[in-house]
């Protein structure tokens, strides 16, 4: 499992420019099913991704084509985590230990 940051690196408005293209992008990876929750960060300067995938390089290559990381207007941090614990909803994305 994975958690993108992402940090806008330009001002919001830019961001806000693009903000439909980013959403279709987003429900394009929901239906893919490598996406599971997101939102914007509080404060808003960015916002936070939870996406599932065996592949890091996968992950790498999906955030990169985020209209906002094509637009360099935002900058993102991957953090991969094995998810050992869920609430009973999200049981399907437990992992065990290696």
């Amino acid at each position: 499992m994975f958690v993108l940051e992402l940090t806008y690196t330009a001002p919001v408005e830019r961001v806000d420019a693009l903000m439909r293209e980013h959403i279709v992008w987003l429900d394009e990876q929901y239906a893919a099913g490598v996406f599971i929750a997101s939102g914007r960060k509080n404060p808003r300067d960015g916002g936070v991704i939870l996406a599932v995938g065996e592949d890091r390089a996968a992950i790498e290559r999906t955030a990169a084509t985020d209209p906002f990381a094509e637009h360099g207007v935002c900058a993102y941090r991957i953090t991969e985590f094995i998810a050992t614990r869920t609430a009973p909803e999200l049981a399907p994305y437990q992992q065990p230990l290696p």
